[in-house]
């Protein structure tokens, strides 16, 4: 049993970095792609649209047929839909065809995000204690094995379309080797458990309803939301602030992202520990204060190493926010986990889409350094709210009663 255990943590890593992989391959050859299909960065703006509205579509989906099928067949074809749809994009010739992939591809990972992070809840109830940081922490660390294939598919002048297939057959395989190492976890509807374990799932199942279970979703996608946007805002405005305002030139300017995503990738390292110490109610609401600390210093410092410094400290207090929203979703409620999971990814991924954009309608009005004030405001707003995980803490106990089949 521990055995078996062990290798579904291993394999939800694994899923985890495939995501990432399979993401950042996308991302990597945006460039190359945007020449091809001859298109202006306005247009690149909407047919990214595009891609959320499928992700988006996605994450709802899955989460229903996680609840459904059970997280053991939507979480590897899944993955191999993801695999298969990477290819897409770099077959597309016009605008058209690529918006068509776009949507496809979103789609595909948006099924692959909600139901890995449905998997990585049923691992965490498993294991009696925080583990779902580390799951969040590889998902990077597949942006970055992107990043160094896709440089070295350039450099060595691979065609786009081939990389990408290349990079998609083998997310193909990978999303199949790992499936047998899934938590065979039954869904909720079916007959298979004791009539026992029946009765105890609805037993917590009904204790989540008597606690509120959907209006504490609801908050807790409006805080995914605020804490995504944060990190949508920091991914695309952080090097132009040190350009724009502090007059960095843009081999320093760039720097400013990087700090920022090695604080969030150690943040997370970092943060299951804590919540096991602390509880994920203070990880929440000291990260977020962290982060409104370090976004204020980013705001109102007039130097460099102070912009640097909060940056750092924004990524920090950012990285361990994300998890407990997903776990505290996931727990919520037994027979619901993957609806739950996929209000909170799916409104949180709006948060990331609107960030950048929320931001630039700002520096309309105010200067940019001022208008990530608005950031700090989230991220206060945040801190404040955060004993809802609090009010979520005897329901969630309740249902980690409920027996998990591995």
């Amino acid at each position: 049993m521990e055995r078996s255990l062990r290798a579904a943590r291993v394999a939800t890593y694994v899923y985890f970095v495939l995501c990432g992989t399979l993401m950042g391959a996308w991302v990597v050859h945006i460039p190359a792609i945007e020449e091809r299909v001859d298109i202006s960065h306005a247009t690149l703006g909407g047919l990214l649209v595009i891609l959320g509205v499928g992700a988006f579509t996605g994450m709802q989906v899955a989460g229903r047929l996680t609840d459904s099928l059970g997280v053991r067949v939507v979480v590897p074809a899944s993955g191999v839909l993801c695999g298969a749809a990477l290819a897409l994009p770099g077959l597309a010739r016009d605008p058209w065809t690529l918006a068509a992939s776009l949507l496809v591809f979103g789609f595909c990972n948006g099924c692959l995000d909600v139901s890995m992070n449905v998997h990585a809840v049923h691992v965490e109830k498993a294991y009696g204690r925080p583990v779902m940081s580390g799951f969040h922490a590889t998902f990077s660390v597949g942006g970055v094995l992107a990043a160094l294939v896709g440089a070295g598919a350039a450099s060595a002048g691979l065609d786009p379309a081939a990389g990408m297939a290349a990079m998609g057959a083998v997310g193909v395989a990978i999303a199949l080797a790992s499936a047998r190492a899934l938590l065979p976890a039954a869904p909720a509807s079916a007959c298979t458990g004791s009539a026992e374990q029946e009765q105890e799932q609805e037993q917590a199942s009904a204790a989540a309803k008597r606690h509120g279970a959907g209006g504490r979703i609801w908050l807790l996608s409006l805080l995914a939301l605020m804490v995504m946007l944060c990190e949508g805002a920091a991914n695309d405005w952080s090097a132009l602030h040190l350009r724009d305002v502090l007059g960095a030139s843009a081999s320093t300017a760039a720097i400013a992202y990087g700090t920022f995503a090695a604080a969030m990738t150690t943040g997370r390292l970092l943060a299951d520990r804590l919540a096991a110490r602390f509880g994920s109610m203070a990880i929440l609401r000291h990260g977020a204060a962290t982060a409104a600390v370090g976004i204020t210093l980013v705001a109102l410092g007039p130097w460099l190493w102070t912009a640097f410094a909060g940056w750092a400290l924004f990524g920090l207090g950012l990285s361990g926010c994300v998890p407990q929203l997903f776990s505290a979703a996931g727990h919520a409620d037994p027979a619901a986990a993957g609806a739950n999971v996929s209000r909170v990814a799916g409104l949180g991924y709006v948060g990331m889409l609107a960030g950048p954009a929320v931001i630039g309608w700002l520096t309309h009005l105010v200067a940019l350094n001022h208008a990530l004030l608005l950031l700090t405001l989230l991220c206060v707003t945040t801190a404040v709210a955060a004993g809802i995980l609090r009010i979520g803490h005897d329901t969630t106990r309740e249902s980690e009663l409920v027996p998990t089949d591995h």
